[in-house]
C-alpha cells in the first residue's frame, strides 16, 4: 500500500474495490489453519518445500497448493538454489496482524 493510500484511509473514506479486494483475500488468506501454520513456520525461517512438509507433518502437494495461493497474495517468496525454492515472509504487515491474531488468541 502506498503513502498516499495509508493517509487516505481515515474514518470517514470509502474504500475503493481494490483495497477492499486486497483486504479481503488477506483476511481469507489467514483464514485457513494449514495456510496459519506454513506462515508461522515462514516467520520463523525460510524452508524449502520439503522442510515445510516434515516441520507441519504435511503432504508436499498440499504445502505447494497453499505455497501457491500464499504466493500469489505476494505473502510469500521463494529463491531458487540449484533445483531446491526456498520460500520465505514478503509482507512484514501480514505477520503482524498473524502476530497479533496469535497474541489475541493467548491472551486469557
Amino acid at each position: 500500500m502506498d503513502l498516499n493510500r495509508e493517509h487516505q484511509l481515515g474514518e470517514n473514506t470509502q474504500l475503493d474495490d481494490e483495497t477492499l479486494f486486497i483486504v479481503s483475500q488477506t483476511f481469507k488468506a489467514l483464514s485457513d489453519p494449514t495456510r496459519i501454520r506454513i506462515l508461522h513456520l515462514l516467520s520463523q525461517k525460510e524452508c524449502s518445500v520439503n522442510e515445510i512438509t516434515e516441520a507441519l507433518s504435511l503432504l508436499q502437494s498440499t504445502v505447494s497448493h497453499q505455497l501457491r495461493f500464499l504466493k500469489n497474495l505476494r505473502l510469500v517468496k521463494f529463491r531458487r538454489s540449484g533445483t531446491t525454492l526456498f520460500y520465505s515472509m514478503d509482507d512484514e504487515h501480514v505477520i503482524d496482524l498473524l502476530k497479533q491474531a496469535i497474541h489475541h488468541a493467548s491472551h486469557d
